[in-house]
């Protein structure tokens, strides 16, 4: 599809579109990019699948596998698609909603404009399993799904947390703070 610029009635320039020579594209095999980004394919998916399992990569849980979605470690945006389409370090699979999480949050960080790769190489979005930062921001992040057997603790979570009127989060950090201290009060800490 190509775009050009056409006048309005008024005289107000606008976009305007058409498509293209369709025997070229193909000829070009432009058929299977889509902004000049390499479509994913079924196969880099199964691989991945083989080797991660059906967990999404960023929030840890475990999907059907016709869920899970293959995604650039890097975003594309900042460091295109590597020589080797079929190098499963250069990807990870994510649920929908981390998948939309990610973008988001890298859409939204200073390097989207820097492009810097090295910084994506640190950052939880790329490397969830070693990272330095969550989108440039000196951060870190732990997920804890409760499940069936386990409820129980997320109901005494969630009541002790209102008791203390702060949030979850608050309230498990609070926790954490204590058992160190009590460790280091029996000597089991330095």
């Amino acid at each position: 599809m190509e775009t050009y610029k056409i006048k309005d009635s008024t005289g107000k320039s606008i976009a305007a579109y058409r498509f293209g020579d369709w025997e070229e594209a193909k000829r070009k095999n432009q058929l299977s990019k889509t902004s000049g980004r390499t479509q994913l394919t079924e196969k880099l998916k199964n691989a991945l699948l083989e080797h991660y399992g059906t967990r999404c990569n960023l929030y840890g849980e475990e999907y059907p596998a016709r869920l899970l979605q293959p995604d650039h470690r890097i975003p594309y945006e900042i460091g295109g698609d590597p020589e080797n389409m079929m190098d499963l370090d250069r990807f990870m699979l994510l649920s929908p909603s981390a998948n939309r999480d990610k973008s988001w949050a890298c859409e939204h960080c200073e390097n989207w404009s820097k492009k810097d790769i090295s910084m994506c190489k640190e950052c939880y979005y790329a490397y969830p399993e070693n990272y330095s930062h969550i989108a440039g921001k000196l951060e870190k992040r732990v997920s804890v799904i409760f499940n069936d057997e386990d409820m129980y603790l997320y109901d005494e979570l969630l009541a002790q947390a209102s008791e203390n009127g702060i949030t979850c989060e608050e309230e498990t950090k609070r926790m954490i703070a204590y058992y160190q201290k009590m460790l280091k009060m029996r000597g089991d800490k330095k």
